[in-house]
């Protein structure tokens, strides 16, 4: 699915290219965006042009320090850092993805990049509002959408995980749990969700998986895993009290946002 806009990402950051393929590049970038453009006038699409380098200052937060404090997080989590730290690409792909659902104000929250220096582990440090990270693909591949209804959050509550601890193929059995009971015309809870499976935590602490119980789950695993996804997360946040759908009535998270 796509938002009906054509963005073009070719030669979009000279970092990206060789020393000697510049004027060549720069070539292909236009005649791709030339393409873009014609075929786009003929379907009636809108064609972006996205700024082709990188402010300064995203360049420059790669020498802040690193936070310290997550020893207890697998290296492999606390030394992945996020490709959309560059504000253009998440740009990009927002235009490209429906990431809210229909009838939501997107303006109740903000989608952000990360810095440079920022893991999905990390808390809410520093921060003026409340946020929690996600990654692309939950988007992408397994169609969650903004904001999360009350069986995710319940599920994310029970587990007591942030939504990028749960590992990617366990956000697909949740999904397919949701149609299943859609089709059935039930309405999912994560108690009847977490009947059929158990968590299988990982010290030191990195992905948390579900897996199914001994012949009493409903549904089949994904015959492969996600790969490549780690370095597919951004920021979701929330101005504290605008959108209260993430809060209890004693103004507490529904689920954990770290």
């Amino acid at each position: 699915m796509c938002s009906g806009r054509v963005v073009s990402c070719e030669g979009m950051s000279s970092s990206s290219h060789g020393s000697n393929s510049g004027e060549s590049d720069a070539s292909y970038g236009e005649l791709r965006l030339e393409f873009l453009s014609s075929s786009s006038k003929s379907l009636g699409v809108e064609v972006e042009r996205e700024v082709r380098e990188d402010p300064p200052g995203e360049h420059a937060e790669s020498l802040w320090p690193k936070r310290d404090g997550y020893g207890w997080v697998a290296e492999g989590v606390r030394n992945c850092y996020s490709k959309y730290r560059w504000s253009r690409l998440l740009k990009s792909w927002l235009n490209n993805i429906y990431l809210f659902e229909r009838g939501f104000d997107p303006d109740a929250m903000r989608v952000e990049r990360v810095s440079a220096v920022e893991c999905v582990c990390h808390g809410r440090k520093g921060a003026t509002a409340d946020f929690f990270y996600v990654y692309s693909c939950m988007f992408v591949k397994l169609h969650v959408q903004l904001p999360f209804d009350n069986f995710t959050m319940g599920v994310l509550r029970l587990l007591n995980v942030a939504p990028t601890q749960l590992h990617p193929n366990s956000w697909g059995s949740l999904q397919a749990f949701r149609l299943l009971c859609r089709a059935l015309s039930l309405e999912p809870t994560a108690e009847s969700f977490l009947y059929f499976y158990v968590m299988r935590p990982r010290d030191p602490c990195s992905w948390v998986s579900l897996v199914g119980r001994s012949n009493s789950c409903v549904l089949d695993g994904f015959t492969q895993s996600f790969k490549n996804f780690k370095d597919g997360f951004f920021r979701v946040s929330m101005e504290a009290g605008n959108q209260p759908w993430y809060l209890d009535e004693g103004d507490v998270a529904r689920f954990p946002l770290y």
